[in-house]
């Protein structure tokens, strides 16, 4: 049996490699572009996208800013990763972002972007993103584009089936890959079967603020949990879950959790959660997390350590999770804008599974129960399954929909997207991507209304798209047109790597609400300073702080003298500015981690130690008029044992 899917996963390697290796024929590609793609997605100078597009960064910790439909990246939002040309986990306001209970930790690898929600539409106001690696979820705001929050998540090993918002943001959720010992412990690996859980978090947001606060976990079996997706209406009150390896294998996952014909989606009624935890049926748990916050009054970040999570028992508490068996290694865990079907991809199946959300409550009704695992009861595949998409392709992974009752799926292995009619289940249309797509985007695609204009393919493979770049090739995006009864390739644009999920909104949901700069009166930062009469330096033993203030086109002061050998040196930064779009750098030679970026009406600090004895030039880096080469200045630094007292320039008016 094992040699046998030994071959099948073989021959889908052998499959990948034939798609790639062919590629698109060089000088072939414009008949698969209609000819009046040009002028959909052209942008003209000083017009705007129609659309905001949110790209995962994947390995690179970030998320990307894009126009839709013209590609153009607007931003790199630092999330998990430190980002010198912001200043993003370098400047002491920020550093507090990435602590966890490992210490901290200054990467991650975001994959799965998630707008959030009102009545089942994205409003606009938070973007959500998971950190892969160390388990974490970010909450971006909008207005700013910045990371406001982030919170670590105990007793997991690997956060990918998140972050996904119920219909109105009371929760996002997020499912370990790696079960892990719960709470985590030292236990022999060989004992993954009795001793290994999967958790699944309950990330309460607050519906006036955002912020997050972890409300409970659930302790499922210690399978691989994979993706997720909220119900719509109907089945508003339930999340769904992806896994894989049910089998519970530890080691060669690639054949020893491929030999069940079928693994679960499961349905947890959240609502019911809500129910169990208010009566007090929780087991609280230990496991470390750290929970970080951005003020923007303050203009720093801060850390809570918090040791304990509430934990719902699926045996103890009856009603709250079914399974249903999906063909063999779901990726996808899609949910149409009805709420009524819910469809999974089987990455090794042929076929792509659409269960009926009313089947699976008459099988619950029922009690048609194949059996139960760990007290979770499964339901009859016959009884919950709506029907197969046959012939679909190979390597079905994600499904997005239009709001024309159409499902749109991607194929990684046969580098394709295939639309199909989610009622009826036939194949309408199929068109090639290049190449090996992961998931894709409808804009809306998962929520009660569609936008319906693009799906966007995110492919991992360019091989000849694109000039080469040495052994790495960029990853890219492409964008189709779904107006009609065919999809149209329209353009293709390199994105950041490595792109996973991405998610759109119209654009009138958020550029009215952009934040132009901060009001210099609401600064409440402890170190600002408000007018250049404030700047200042003082020193208290081996510390020296630095009141700076930055106006086009100069630093006050912009010489210093009295540092010494062995100082610290805090240049607490604030940007004078109240203009839009005129933020202000900061650099000083031998600074050991990088510049700040200081918007207008902010402040953030720079650390420095000086280590040789010199006259070290300070400059902005971030080009901000016609004399932005003349904002600069000199620190001087003495010995140690110099007598040189701490001095500086003061403003001449």
């Amino acid at each position: 049996m094992q040699k046998k899917f030994y071959l099948l996963s073989v021959a889908l390697v052998l499959a990948i490699v034939v798609i790639v290796m062919t590629g698109c024929p060089s000088g072939k590609t414009g008949s698969t572009v209609s000819g009046d793609a040009a002028s959909k997605v052209y942008v003209a100078p000083g017009q705007h996208d129609e659309l905001y597009g949110f790209i995962s960064g994947g390995f690179s910790g970030q998320v990307s800013v894009i126009g839709i439909p013209s590609g153009r990246l607007f931003r790199v939002i630092p999330v998990f990763s430190q980002d010198a040309e912001k200043g993003w986990g370098y400047s002491e306001e920020t550093k507090p972002m990435l602590m966890t209970s490992h210490g901290f930790i200054p990467w991650d690898d975001a994959h799965h972007p998630e707008l959030s929600e009102t009545e089942g539409m994205a409003d606009g106001r938070w973007l959500f993103i998971n950190g892969n690696n160390t388990p974490r979820v970010a909450r971006i705001d909008l207005t700013t584009f910045r990371t406001s929050e982030i919170i670590e998540l105990p007793n997991s090993g690997g956060n990918h089936s998140s972050p996904f918002a119920t219909e109105n943001t009371e929760y996002v959720v997020a499912g370990t890959r790696f079960s892990v010992p719960y709470p985590n412990s030292d236990v022999s690996i060989e004992d993954y079967k009795a001793k290994f859980k999967g958790a699944i978090s309950f990330i309460k947001i607050d519906k006036t603020t955002g912020a997050m606060d972890l409300a409970f976990q659930i302790m499922m079996p210690g399978f691989d949990y994979d993706l997720a997706r909220s119900g719509k209406m109907k089945s508003g009150n339930w999340m769904f879950f992806s896994m894989y390896n049910t089998e519970q294998a530890n080691t060669l996952l690639e054949v020893n959790a491929s030999q069940n014909d079928k693994d679960f989606i499961a349905a947890i009624n959240w609502k019911k959660a809500e129910e169990y935890i208010a009566q007090g049926k929780f087991k609280e748990v230990s496991g470390e997390y750290y929970h970080n916050t951005y003020n923007e009054g303050t203009h720093t970040a801060t850390s809570e350590v918090k040791n304990k999570v509430k934990c719902l028992i699926p045996e103890e508490c009856p009603g709250l999770v079914y399974y249903m068996p999906t063909p063999k290694s779901p990726h996808g865990c899609d949910v149409n804008p009805t709420g009524e079907y819910i469809v999974g991809g089987g990455k090794l199946a042929q076929v792509v599974t659409v269960f009926s959300f009313d089947k699976m409550l008459k099988a619950i009704d029922e009690k048609k129960f194949e059996k139960t695992i760990d007290g979770i009861p499964v339901l009859d595949y016959k009884s919950v399954v709506h029907g197969e998409v046959e012939k679909i392709g190979l390597g079905p992974l994600h499904t997005e929909f239009d709001d024309n009752g159409n499902g749109y799926t991607s194929m990684f292995v046969s580098s394709e997207i295939v639309k199909w009619n989610v009622k009826d289940l036939k194949v309408l249309d199929r068109v090639p991507t290049y190449y090996s797509i992961g998931h894709l985007l409808v804009p809306g695609g998962n929520t009660r209304h569609p936008y319906g204009k693009y799906v966007i393919a995110l492919n991992k493979i360019t091989k000849d798209r694109y000039l080469p770049t040495g052994p790495e090739l960029t990853q890219s995006a492409q964008l189709f047109d779904i107006t009609g009864d065919k999809m149209k390739l329209l353009s293709d644009f390199p994105t950041i790597g490595e792109p996973h999920y991405a998610q759109a909104i119209a654009a009138d949901k958020i550029k009215d609400k952009s934040k132009q700069f901060y009001k210099l009166e609401d600064n409440k930062h402890p170190y600002k300073c408000l007018t250049e009469a404030e700047a200042r330096v003082e020193r208290k033993g081996n510390t020296v702080h630095v009141w700076l203030t930055a106006i086009r086109s100069h630093f006050m002061p912009d010489n210093i003298e009295g540092v010494k050998i062995g100082d610290e040196v805090y240049f607490h930064v604030t940007n004078l500015e109240q203009d839009w779009d005129v933020p202000h750098g900061f650099a000083i030679q031998g600074a050991a981690n990088s510049e700040l970026l200081i918007m207008p009406g902010e402040t953030q600090t720079l650390k420095w130690v000086p280590k040789k004895v010199g006259i070290y030039p300070m400059y902005c880096t971030d080009f901000c008029s016609a004399l932005h080469q003349e904002m600069q200045g000199y620190v001087r630094v003495s010995p140690a044992s110099s007598a040189v007292k701490i001095s500086w320039n003061k403003p001449t008016n």
